[in-house]
């Protein structure tokens, strides 16, 4: 096939597809899904091997956000039965993140619902940084916050974080029939601000909210123009409760055109299969292992994920091998430009900015910590055992799961989106 042999060629070559090219990948047949991840895995093996690099959402602070983001659980207004608490303490945030370190994780996701930090949350959050960075040597933290202050990204550096994550989610042309409490611009120019201060900026995208494939280059080509070291692809968890809770517009199917997609238009960027993911790619799940290179582990921000055991089984069984905390996730090229960034924006004296630097992910979809984030994939932490409630209710679920009829294809599975009920901000042990 002539087209995806080019964009292979440019993919290797770091070159950017034409829009149409782009535009042409989302509209290839179910018949020729196959040839595309094949040739998506090509230009992902180049840049990032077989290795998959684990990451771990902690939710410092759930629901309670005054921002309207429709795709959000934790939105103005949401009547989806998530759970809601306030700040946890650093040693509580610590606690939570061993575990996903324990998991395999190498980058550990700190998001707080709401707009954006005030000056206070930011030295909590530099705190927890400090704390979690006291009991686990060479993890990388990426902190999503929401829309940043002036001098906020400089702060977050100095208190040892990696990376920054703040996700385009949508087009800008249809950004305002999603959310108007805040613009497009606005989350551009966080971006830019976590860019500035040598952090690596994550950024990424929602899909399954109605918008057209043009939204869905549109998009992409927007977070290669900012550079984003890492690009996380949420699928919408439509959560009962919010405004696109019948917003089931996905199959697996799309699903990895979408991804393969964003591989040619980035790549080599680290791209992070995010929240949705077992909703909307189900069983297809390591099929797109060999598109992305990156996942979140365990569960996400108000949404349970499946299990972290059976990640990294998934991981095991499908070929490839995750990726170590020794490891520089970025290529030479990227990791070089920014480790100089980070030490230019620390004036020079070294920054906290890891060589690395893979943005981290966001969830970002359905949940969509705050105004700011990693939408829909919200994360407790994972790794540890389940605690015996938690094995109890999961031994039931699968039980009335099996005596169901199988699904018929391309049908919705709103089986799968459950509400998370452990790990960070409970008394219950976290999904491992």
């Amino acid at each position: 096939m002539d087209l995806l042999n080019t964009l292979v060629e440019k993919g290797l070559r770091r070159e950017l597809p034409t829009r149409e090219e782009a535009l042409a990948v989302l509209a290839t047949s179910d018949d020729e899904l196959l040839d595309v991840v094949a040739a998506a895995g090509k230009v992902r093996r180049q840049w990032f091997g077989r290795r998959v690099k684990l990451n771990y959402l902690v939710n410092l602070k759930s629901g309670l956000c005054p921002e309207d983001c429709s795709y959000c659980s934790q939105r103005l207004g949401s009547k989806a039965e998530i759970l809601k608490y306030t700040w946890l303490k650093p040693d509580e945030a610590s606690q939570a993140a061993a575990a996903g370190v324990a998991g395999g994780a190498k980058r550990v996701c700190l998001v707080a619902s709401g707009r954006g930090p005030t000056d206070r949350d930011v030295e909590r959050v530099g705190k927890t940084i400090e704390a979690i960075k006291e009991q686990n040597e060479g993890i990388e933290v990426c902190a999503c916050l929401g829309l940043l202050s002036d001098g906020q990204a400089e702060r977050l550096r100095d208190a040892g974080a990696d990376a920054y994550n703040h996700n385009l989610n949508t087009s800008e042309a249809t950004y305002e029939g999603i959310t108007k409490t805040h613009t497009y611009a606005d989350r551009v120019d966080t971006v830019q601000k976590a860019h500035a201060a040598g952090l690596s900026a994550c950024s990424g995208l929602i899909a399954g909210m109605g918008e057209t494939d043009e939204d869905l280059v549109d998009v992409v080509y927007a977070l290669r123009e900012l550079d984003s070291d890492s690009v996380p692809v949420n699928f919408l968890i439509p959560f009962e409760g919010t405004p696109l809770a019948k917003e089931w517009n996905l199959t697996p199917q799309r699903c990895l055109r979408i991804l393969a997609m964003v591989r040619f238009v980035c790549p080599d960027v680290e791209v992070r299969i995010a929240g949705g993911r077992e909703v909307h790619l189900r069983s297809m799940q390591p099929l797109a292992l060999n598109i992305a290179n990156s996942i979140f582990l365990g569960d996400y921000l108000t949404s349970e994920g499946q299990a972290g055991q059976a990640d990294l089984d998934m991981i095991a069984d499908a070929g490839f091998e995750v990726e170590g905390a020794g490891t520089t996730t970025l290529p030479a090229h990227r990791a070089d430009a920014l480790a100089a960034a980070g030490a230019a924006a620390a004036g020079g004296c070294g920054s906290h900015a890891s060589a690395e630097g893979a943005g981290c992910g966001s969830q970002a979809p359905a949940e969509g910590g705050g105004c700011g984030s990693h939408a829909g994939a919200g994360c407790g932490p994972c790794g540890g055992h389940a605690a015996p409630a938690a094995e109890h209710v999961a031994a039931e679920a699968a039980a009335a799961a099996a005596t169901e009829a199988v699904p018929a294809a391309n049908t919705a599975r709103t089986d799968l989106v459950a509400v998370r009920r452990r790990g960070a901000g409970t008394d219950l042990a976290p999904n491992a």
